[in-house]
């Protein structure tokens, strides 16, 4: 009487399972040209990226610089949490320090007529500094003191996610950008800090000793508007 065909087909698979599992204690690792599954990557947990409140409460009253001892309030910035548009600049001056406020005195008088220009207001965009405590005598800051404080200037960014940065002025943009670039050559030209579109342009103080010169400001800003309009939906 014929064999059983499903048992011969059992007994060849069981006897197949035994030679594969000796053949893999001897170091066989698949056949020839077979290429083994990469291994899979470990998950990583999103970091978690802090609020301003949350910023603003981890700098407390901030002494990691020698500035704080000279200042009346450590100026963190203004606006709304969630700005498609971002303002950096230098460090406060007197008015900004004493307010507690950035750009409040005459360059943020022009930085205000400026928006309202162009059809903002103050309240639906991000304005920071780079350095958050005055240097004596409005000198620029030093490279201790902006290494102390671009922490929290990025953390800033990173929370508030603008679509655009515009950077005002030689010192925030070479502290922001990394670069040691004239600003006459950086302004007017689209720059990125990490996936966000940056335009350097000039400090609204230098518009004030150099009226001549805002036009260019304008300009830049055209591009930053028509920039803003064309991704209205991002």
């Amino acid at each position: 009487m014929p064999e059983d065909p499903v048992v011969e087909l059992r007994e060849l698979v069981d006897n197949l399972s035994d030679w594969l599992r000796y053949q893999r204690r001897l170091g066989w690792r698949g056949l020839p040209g077979q290429v083994a599954a990469p291994p899979k990557k470990p998950v990583e947990p999103e970091e978690k990226v802090p609020t301003l409140e949350e910023i603003r409460a981890e700098m407390g009253d901030c002494r990691r610089c020698k500035l704080y001892a000279g200042r009346t309030h450590l100026v963190f910035g203004d606006g709304a949490a969630d700005a498609r548009l971002m303002f950096v600049g230098e460090a406060p001056g007197a008015d900004e320090d004493q307010q507690g406020l950035p750009f409040v005195g005459a360059a943020g008088g022009l930085l205000n007529n400026l928006l309202s220009k162009l059809g903002l207001r103050r309240e639906e965009v991000y304005i920071a500094n780079i350095v958050k405590s005055r240097p004596p005598g409005n000198r620029d800051p030093e490279a201790d003191e902006i290494a102390a404080c671009l922490p929290f200037l990025k953390k800033q960014i990173q929370a508030i996610r603008p679509r655009v940065i515009v950077i005002l002025g030689r010192i925030a943009a070479h502290a922001l950008l990394g670069t040691k670039e004239p600003l006459t050559r950086l302004r007017g030209h689209w720059q990125r800090y990490g996936d966000i579109r940056v335009m350097p342009t000039f400090h609204p103080s230098y518009l004030l000793r150099a009226p001549q010169e805002r036009h260019k400001t304008w300009a830049d800003m055209q591009q930053v508007m028509e920039y803003l309009a064309d991704h209205e939906e991002d």
